[in-house]
């Protein structure tokens, strides 16, 4: 009887530190996705702040570009088709 107890205990005892193991082991890699995450956020911030100015050129020069389709529509046109497709 004490033969099954003790074997019962060391078998739990067992798959108590097989558990602590693959949650130990969890907790690191969670920890390794959360750098690569800030990582990849940091990236993508410096990339989204970089391109900002050229987004708001864009932006201007097509608010532009209608502006001169209303003043000018024959010259907006000549100039529509030179940048579609002399420009290529």
């Amino acid at each position: 009887m004490v033969k099954v107890f003790v074997s019962a205990i060391v078998i739990l005892l067992l798959i108590l530190f097989i558990q602590v193991k693959f949650t130990v082991d969890s907790q690191n890699e969670t920890k390794i996705y959360k750098v690569k995450c800030d990582s990849i956020q940091h990236v993508s911030d410096s990339l989204y702040w970089e391109l900002l100015p050229t987004q708001i050129e864009l932006g201007r020069r097509e608010v532009a570009y209608s502006i001169f389709m209303e003043r000018n529509p024959k010259a907006a046109s000549q100039y529509g088709d030179i940048i579609s497709n002399e420009t290529e």
